[in-house]
Protein backbone atom coordinates (compact mmCIF):
# COMPACT_ATOMS: atom_id res chain seq x y z
CA UNK A 1 0.00 0.00 0.00
CA UNK A 2 1.42 3.21 -1.00
CA UNK A 3 1.36 5.93 1.78
CA UNK A 4 -0.86 9.32 1.47
CA UNK A 5 2.24 11.17 1.11
CA UNK A 6 3.50 9.17 -1.87
CA UNK A 7 -0.35 9.70 -3.82
CA UNK A 8 0.79 13.66 -3.12
CA UNK A 9 4.24 13.15 -4.43
CA UNK A 10 2.67 11.42 -8.10
CA UNK A 11 0.22 13.65 -7.97
CA UNK A 12 2.14 16.49 -8.11
CA UNK A 13 4.84 15.18 -10.30
CA UNK A 14 1.54 14.46 -12.80
CA UNK A 15 0.33 17.76 -12.87
CA UNK A 16 4.14 19.11 -13.64
CA UNK A 17 4.39 16.44 -16.27
CA UNK A 18 1.02 17.69 -17.63
CA UNK A 19 2.85 21.58 -17.78
CA UNK A 20 5.93 20.19 -19.71
CA UNK A 21 3.82 19.02 -22.24
CA UNK A 22 1.64 21.71 -22.89
CA UNK A 23 3.51 25.22 -22.43
CA UNK A 24 6.49 24.15 -19.77
CA UNK A 25 6.03 26.43 -17.48
CA UNK A 26 7.22 26.67 -14.14
CA UNK A 27 3.93 25.50 -11.40
CA UNK A 28 3.84 27.67 -7.99
CA UNK A 29 3.53 25.59 -4.82
CA UNK A 30 0.30 26.89 -4.84
CA UNK A 31 -0.96 25.68 -8.21
CA UNK A 32 0.67 22.66 -7.71
CA UNK A 33 -1.11 22.22 -3.97
CA UNK A 34 -4.53 22.90 -6.34
CA UNK A 35 -4.02 20.91 -8.58
CA UNK A 36 -2.98 17.42 -6.64
CA UNK A 37 -5.04 18.29 -3.57
CA UNK A 38 -1.74 18.16 -1.40
CA UNK A 39 -1.75 20.58 1.35
CA UNK A 40 0.52 23.82 0.19
CA UNK A 41 3.10 23.05 3.78
CA UNK A 42 2.98 19.42 3.33
CA UNK A 43 3.97 19.55 -0.45
CA UNK A 44 6.92 21.81 0.62
CA UNK A 45 8.52 19.16 2.00
CA UNK A 46 7.56 16.47 -0.49
CA UNK A 47 8.78 19.10 -3.46
CA UNK A 48 12.15 19.07 -1.40
CA UNK A 49 12.22 15.43 -1.72
CA UNK A 50 11.74 15.19 -5.22
CA UNK A 51 14.37 18.34 -6.39
CA UNK A 52 16.96 16.90 -4.35
CA UNK A 53 16.57 13.11 -5.89
CA UNK A 54 17.49 15.44 -8.99
CA UNK A 55 13.68 14.91 -11.39
CA UNK A 56 12.36 18.39 -10.46
CA UNK A 57 14.07 22.07 -10.47
CA UNK A 58 12.79 25.00 -9.00
CA UNK A 59 13.23 28.75 -9.36
CA UNK A 60 12.49 31.86 -7.18
CA UNK A 61 10.84 35.04 -8.06
CA UNK A 62 7.56 36.26 -9.76
CA UNK A 63 7.97 33.77 -12.98
CA UNK A 64 9.39 31.19 -10.57
CA UNK A 65 8.32 27.54 -9.53
CA UNK A 66 8.56 24.31 -10.06
CA UNK A 67 9.72 22.24 -13.39
CA UNK A 68 9.66 18.71 -14.51
CA UNK A 69 13.66 18.43 -15.43
CA UNK A 70 13.25 14.53 -16.51
CA UNK A 71 11.42 13.01 -19.21
CA UNK A 72 8.35 11.06 -17.32
CA UNK A 73 9.41 7.65 -19.02
CA UNK A 74 12.75 8.69 -17.43
CA UNK A 75 11.48 8.65 -13.95
CA UNK A 76 10.86 4.99 -12.46
CA UNK A 77 7.58 4.26 -10.12
CA UNK A 78 9.63 2.24 -8.15
CA UNK A 79 12.96 4.89 -7.43
CA UNK A 80 9.99 7.08 -5.86
CA UNK A 81 8.29 4.73 -3.76
CA UNK A 82 11.64 4.09 -2.07
CA UNK A 83 12.47 7.76 -1.96
CA UNK A 84 9.20 8.73 -0.22
CA UNK A 85 7.96 5.40 1.63
CA UNK A 86 11.06 3.39 1.94
CA UNK A 87 11.85 0.38 1.16
CA UNK A 88 8.70 -1.39 -0.86
CA UNK A 89 9.73 -5.37 0.45
CA UNK A 90 7.23 -6.73 2.78
CA UNK A 91 9.72 -8.44 4.73
CA UNK A 92 13.43 -6.75 5.44
CA UNK A 93 14.51 -9.66 4.16
CA UNK A 94 13.61 -9.62 1.09
CA UNK A 95 14.82 -6.27 0.84
CA UNK A 96 17.46 -5.63 -1.85
CA UNK A 97 18.35 -2.12 -1.00
CA UNK A 98 17.75 -2.52 3.23
CA UNK A 99 18.48 -6.04 3.53
CA UNK A 100 18.34 -7.18 7.19
CA UNK A 101 18.16 -10.76 8.15
CA UNK A 102 14.04 -11.00 10.73
CA UNK A 103 15.51 -11.30 14.21
CA UNK A 104 13.32 -14.35 14.91
CA UNK A 105 14.33 -16.37 11.93
CA UNK A 106 16.74 -19.36 12.41
CA UNK A 107 17.10 -20.30 8.71
CA UNK A 108 16.55 -18.15 5.61
CA UNK A 109 16.51 -20.66 3.54
CA UNK A 110 13.65 -22.80 5.04
CA UNK A 111 11.39 -19.61 6.24
CA UNK A 112 7.97 -20.87 4.78
CA UNK A 113 7.06 -17.27 5.07
CA UNK A 114 9.81 -15.78 3.32
CA UNK A 115 8.88 -18.44 0.47
CA UNK A 116 5.22 -17.38 0.37
CA UNK A 117 6.21 -13.63 0.72
CA UNK A 118 9.02 -13.78 -1.76
CA UNK A 119 6.70 -14.80 -4.65
CA UNK A 120 3.97 -12.28 -4.33
CA UNK A 121 7.08 -9.72 -3.77
CA UNK A 122 8.56 -10.46 -7.34
CA UNK A 123 5.80 -10.73 -8.86
CA UNK A 124 5.00 -7.20 -7.57
CA UNK A 125 8.59 -5.79 -8.01
CA UNK A 126 8.40 -6.99 -11.81
CA UNK A 127 5.37 -5.12 -12.77
CA UNK A 128 6.03 -1.74 -10.29
CA UNK A 129 9.51 -1.73 -11.87
CA UNK A 130 8.41 -1.74 -15.31
CA UNK A 131 6.14 1.39 -14.44
CA UNK A 132 7.66 5.37 -15.11
CA UNK A 133 5.84 8.52 -14.34
CA UNK A 134 4.67 8.53 -18.34
CA UNK A 135 2.34 5.17 -17.25
CA UNK A 136 0.80 7.46 -14.92
CA UNK A 137 0.24 10.48 -16.97
CA UNK A 138 -0.75 8.66 -20.43
CA UNK A 139 -2.43 5.71 -18.62
CA UNK A 140 -5.72 6.95 -16.39
CA UNK A 141 -5.87 3.54 -15.40
CA UNK A 142 -2.80 2.82 -14.11
CA UNK A 143 -2.91 6.35 -11.89
CA UNK A 144 -6.25 5.31 -10.93
CA UNK A 145 -5.49 1.77 -9.51
CA UNK A 146 -2.17 3.26 -8.20
CA UNK A 147 -3.84 6.00 -6.58
CA UNK A 148 -6.90 4.03 -4.95
CA UNK A 149 -4.16 1.86 -2.98
CA UNK A 150 -3.05 4.96 -0.76
CA UNK A 151 -5.27 5.30 2.47
CA UNK A 152 -7.12 8.49 2.72
CA UNK A 153 -5.92 10.26 5.57
CA UNK A 154 -2.80 12.22 5.54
Amino acid sequence: MITQKMKYALKALMALADEKAGDGAPLRIEEIARRSGAPKRFLEHILLEIRNAGYIASTRGRNGGYVLIKEPREIPLSDLLRMIDGPIAPLPCLSRRAYQRCDDCTDEAACRIRKVFAEVFWSYLLLIESLTLEDMVGNPAVADELLLAAPSAP
